[in-house]
């Protein structure tokens, strides 16, 4: 098996501040990984380390094969699908949709001199389809809703048909409506044996998605357990997660937590 993300005794400090101390995390080929935590446990810290946007102060992180200070990221970073908050802030709100998403082909947000392909336009459209969006495609971006928001952001995230997708707090902000959708729509690609490993993070395990594997638990930037997802969404690990004693509930192949009592 393969391994396409290797994390050891990896820590970020800026200033005084630690943000992660001494996490260790592998992620192998075929995976689906939710990570979970409170706010401030490192979770989106993780991600952008994962991403090749951040470099660990000590430790060692191997991305795809190539470890983070030996490698040119701008080499790195087309082969990593990536949506968060960080990016979309840098997106122009006056992108069309369809060159939110073929933009992702270079790694670069806000079209300028590039050139696209055929191939590349009907891949960008194809992929807005599958998130239900294609009929925006001619939309400004600053114009969406949210929720279709969070899909161009996916539908861009998959653009450089990447071996590795993070997804960072997709279903933040969205009604109960547009997140079983979303959720709905991450379920089909976790089931997709042609799709990228998949990481995602939330705040919310009835968040995560139908066809995930396993689960990394973090708290003040410390594991608290990475296992398979029944091993690791038990009413003991996620109470120790959160601070708060919780029940755990499973229907199906969804998840639901709720506050002792």
């Amino acid at each position: 098996m393969t391994t396409v993300l290797d994390l050891t005794d990896v820590s970020l400090r800026r200033g005084e501040k630690t943000l992660i101390e001494n996490l260790t995390w592998r992620v192998e080929e075929g995976e689906r990984w939710v990570v979970l935590g409170p706010n401030g446990a490192g979770k989106s810290t993780v991600l952008q380390i994962a991403a090749a946007r951040l470099h660990p102060t000590s430790g060692s992180a191997t991305v795809l094969g190539e470890r983070l200070g030996r490698v040119d990221v701008f080499e790195l970073r087309p082969r990593i699908g990536l949506s968060s908050s960080t990016l979309v802030d840098r997106i122009p709100g006056s992108e069309t949709v369809l060159d939110v998403v073929l933009t992702a082909t270079y790694a670069v947000t806000g079209r300028w001199r590039e050139v696209y392909e055929g191939e590349d336009i009907g891949r960008a459209h194809d992929l807005l389809a599958a998130f239900g969006v294609d009929h925006l495609d001619s939309r400004f971006f600053g114009t969406l809703s949210e929720g279709e928001r969070k899909r161009v952001q996916i539908a861009r995230a998959l653009m450089s048909d990447p071996e590795l997708l993070l997804l960072d707090e997709p279903a933040a902000g969205l009604d109960l409506g547009g997140r079983e959708e979303l959720v709905g729509a991450l379920g089909e690609l976790a089931a997709d044996r042609r799709s990228p490993v998949l990481v995602l993070v939330t705040h919310h395990v009835e968040e995560i998605p139908p066809g995930f594997t396993h689960a990394l638990l973090l708290r003040g930037g410390k594991v608290e357990v990475a296992a398979p997802l029944e091993e690791a969404l038990t009413p003991q690990h996620l109470s120790r997660t959160f601070g708060l004693e919780l029940t755990v509930e499973r229907h199906r192949d969804r998840w639901s937590a709720r506050a002792f009592g």
